[in-house]
């Protein structure tokens, strides 16, 4: 039995064993529902959990005289760590597509920030694309994977979910926004506003139990924003990468730059559509 389908069976023998006092009031029922989804969204944070474990770990432990560089460590448990979930088929290969393409977009937007002094890396690395170390192209895709398991764990499907063409429109308007603000006009309010247009209606159903709910879509993205951004915080505080402001010692990220989270995730959702559709509830009859 492979490991997925180990943990699957564990979560449905907690079920088992705490449904009969879950059942027994709402109060309890709504507070296991919680806990459920509360494991189940570690379960799809794995990846990115694991990449926070290791900065700051490595931040607080890491020897100087060690022979190997923190930055090529990161990049290497990295990789291992991605070869561990499919070999451990904890992850599917369409789910690894989506990091590999992730990760390359996410490095090419590195080498553009970092050569504007947008942040930069402080640490020497061996494994590295002028001033950037692989490693950080594994951050951008810790997003990637965390909306592709998140789809399937919770079972997610859309109600009024917009054209595909007009998210395409706003994944690419993001992404060129990341590069073009820098010499033109920064039209990141434009965008904060197309993305409010067409996911007004939009809603996620997702099953953390045995009961479908349901969430406005810019509801959850504004919520995954926010934590993408808590764990910006905590990848500063690693030392991973340091923003102007941080040079003389570890500041609080500017909360402005959860816009710039929220944009970034916007641009990992249409990529996670490009390989996974979005399962829309309205065929299913829901």
């Amino acid at each position: 039995m492979g490991v997925r389908a180990v943990i699957k069976r564990e979560f449905a023998a907690l079920e088992a064993a705490a449904g009969p006092w879950a059942d027994g009031g709402p109060w309890r029922r709504r507070a296991f529902e919680f806990l459920l989804f509360g494991l189940k969204q570690a379960f799809a944070c794995l990846f990115g959990g694991l990449m926070i474990f290791l900065l700051v770990s490595t931040h607080l432990l890491w020897p100087d005289t060690a022979p190997l560089a923190r930055y090529d460590f990161l990049f290497l448990a990295s990789l291992t760590i991605q070869v561990g979930l499919l070999a451990l088929k904890l992850e599917h290969w369409d789910e690894a597509a989506v990091i590999l393409i992730f990760h390359v977009v996410g490095t090419i937007m590195e080498l553009f920030k970092t050569t504007q002094g947008s942040w930069v890396y402080p640490e020497e690395a061996f494994f590295r694309i002028g001033g950037v170390p692989l490693f950080s192209g594994f951050m951008y895709a810790c997003v990637g994977s965390y909306i592709a398991r998140a789809l399937r764990i919770f079972d997610i499907r859309f109600e009024h979910y917009p054209p595909v063409w007009t998210t395409w429109i706003l994944a690419i308007g993001a992404y060129a926004n990341f590069f073009t603000h820098h010499y033109v006009t920064d039209i990141r309010l434009v965008l904060f506003g197309f993305s409010a247009v067409i996911f007004f209606r939009a809603q996620i159903l997702f099953t953390p139990r045995n009961r479908v709910r349901r969430m406005p879509m810019l509801v959850g993205f504004i919520l995954v924003a926010l934590f993408l951004w808590f764990a910006e915080n905590a990848g500063t505080f690693a030392n991973a990468w340091v923003y102007p402001s941080q040079r003389n010692g570890w500041t609080l990220v500017p909360i402005e730059k959860m816009g710039a989270w929220y944009l970034l995730m916007m641009l990992s959702f249409v990529l996670v559509t490009a390989v996974r559709p979005p399962r829309r509830a309205e065929s299913l009859h829901i």
